[in-house]
């Protein structure tokens, strides 16, 4: 299998008044395509730090990030956002949907800025795989929490990317509905057959996947199979 993602001693420095803090010592790990791939660790430990230099959404200070086997550092930040809308998909904690736009408009907004035909059409099948067809004209405030977190799934898949990041999906969902978000989550990624990079907390949800990293202090303390779990 070819490797989605190559990151390869990776090193991110960040400035506190006259201290410099160290949030990532020494990085490297790869991930093959088509795997899932959990990153967890404490508060602090540098897994947002982390995914967002996997994404190219910041640079690291030194060390190397390949995504489908394109340098990172070598990209200006127009190249990159076009690598994003191309072969990355995002999940956040809190959701990220505009607010002044419906459910479908959230979805096939983003499909109709990359010139996708019938995108709406896209975007409504989408929604229904998440269930939600029937809140489609629905605005961000009209839904609850884990209909959002739907919502943020539908988008997410909706450019058939390559590659998605998810930084703790279920963190603000009670523990029924964020079940229920996981599930979704795996079934719509099995399906498309999307590598899946999910940085979070819960060790039941880093265990659905199929390789744990473990961060602490920066630095790798583990990288590890689930199978030997």
């Amino acid at each position: 299998m070819a490797k989605i993602l190559n990151v390869g001693n990776l090193k991110k420095t960040y400035t506190s008044g006259s201290r410099q803090l160290t949030v990532l010592d020494d990085i490297s790990f790869s991930i093959e395509e088509g795997d899932t791939f959990s990153i967890v660790g404490p508060s602090g430990s540098g897994k947002t730090t982390l995914l967002g230099l996997c994404a190219g959404l910041d640079h690291p200070d030194s060390g190397s990030v390949e995504v489908c086997g394109t340098p990172l550092t070598s990209l200006n930040e127009d190249e990159r956002a076009m690598l994003r809308n191309r072969e990355v998909g995002f999940i956040f904690q809190n959701f990220q949907l505009l607010p002044t736009l419906t459910a479908l408009e959230n979805v096939s907004v983003p499909l109709e800025l990359q010139g996708t035909k019938n995108a709406a059409k896209y975007g409504m099948d989408l929604l229904d795989k998440v269930g939600l067809a029937d809140r489609f004209h629905h605005y961000p405030s009209q839904l609850s929490g884990g209909e959002q977190q739907r919502v943020a799934l539908a988008r997410a898949f909706s450019n058939s990317p390559s590659i998605l990041f998810a930084d703790e999906p279920t963190g603000n969902l009670d523990e029924e509905t964020g079940e229920n978000v996981t599930q979704l989550l795996f079934d719509l990624n099995q399906e498309a057959g999307t590598t899946l990079v999910i940085v979070s907390h819960d060790l039941d949800l880093a265990r659905r996947t199929q390789r744990i990293l473990k961060l602490k202090g920066g630095k790798i303390v583990a990288n590890e199979s689930t199978l030997q779990l």
